[in-house]
């Protein structure tokens, strides 16, 4: 797996299937999941936020740590976007 090689080390926000939504640095890929940290493992059901008002306040006043380490299964993943090329609005 090297889809997202050039990524490693970056910034990425990773949308999900779920509600969960993934802001940190890409630290590993593998077959089966990908690896996460300095992460900030969002809930979007619990807020009445947009993701991509919460992901614009990530990039304006920086991730919210709230997890060291994620692993995210790649079944689940939906898209992964490097933080800096986010379009404001």
């Amino acid at each position: 797996m090297s889809e997202l090689k050039e990524y490693i080390g970056k910034k990425v926000v990773v949308d999900t299937k779920s509600p969960y939504l993934y802001l940190g640095t890409l630290e590993s890929e593998e077959s089966e999941y990908m690896t996460l940290s300095d992460v900030d493992v969002h809930d979007h059901s619990s807020t009445l936020i947009s993701k991509d008002l919460y992901i614009i306040e990530s990039i304006k006043y920086g991730i919210k740590v709230n997890r060291n380490r994620a692993k995210i299964m790649r079944q689940e993943i939906v898209s992964v976007s490097l933080l800096e090329d986010i379009v404001l609005f």
